[in-house]
């Protein structure tokens, strides 16, 4: 089985360098697991945006129409933002879709860029994954506890709610960076990489 798996994702490298794109990482049972989980809630969390579009226009018109502005719409507005685009760095870092400054690492051979790559998930982004997450939960907790509500008068209530998405979104941040860690080691250990784009395999 390890040996099929292997072989598909050189297939797959080399059906991808032909096509002039950068080669795949090698994938097992638990990444494709991962990253298919956060892809759904991904998913399902981007139509948030939707709202969050109709909410806006509802209080535009109200406020400039009506002359109705409506602080609950307004602190709605940033609940659903917050939400939305905290989720959404889990889902962009399964899609391999945040920005990348490859000065350095695209004059590297492709196993130095994976390792790399593998110094940055260790040493950088788990800690500081584990660091925000570590720190969130207290922050959450009191909001919790102490059941905050908006300072605004007509604020909306739960503001552990909104706070508790920091917590959740760097708890998915986390996984797809355990999928990834997975998946560039899985890499390295290949016996042949291809060095460059157009190499034969």
């Amino acid at each position: 089985m390890a040996n099929n798996d292997t072989n598909s994702n050189v297939v797959a490298a080399a059906e991808n360098l032909s096509a002039g794109e950068a080669p795949p990482l090698c994938e097992n049972g638990f990444t494709r697991r991962v990253d298919r989980f956060v892809e759904l809630i991904g998913e399902y969390v981007s139509w948030l945006w939707l709202v969050l579009l109709v909410v806006i226009i509802t209080n535009v018109v109200l406020r400039y129409v009506f002359s109705q502005g409506m602080i609950e719409l307004e602190e709605l507005q940033w609940y659903l933002y917050a939400a939305a685009w905290l989720v959404g760095l889990s889902y962009t870092f399964v899609a391999d879709g945040h920005v990348r400054v490859d000065v350095v690492a695209e004059n590297l051979s492709r196993r130095a860029q994976l390792w790399l790559e593998l110094f940055g998930l260790t040493v950088l982004f788990m800690p500081f994954v584990l660091f925000v997450i570590y720190y969130s939960l207290p922050f959450v907790s009191l909001s919790w506890t102490t059941g905050e509500t908006s300072t605004s008068a007509n604020g909306l209530p739960a503001r552990w709610l909104v706070k508790g998405c920091l917590t959740f979104s760097f708890g998915l941040l986390f996984l797809v960076g355990l999928s990834r860690l997975v998946k560039v080691i899985n890499t390295i250990r290949l016996p042949k990489l291809p060095e460059e784009r157009g190499a034969a395999l």
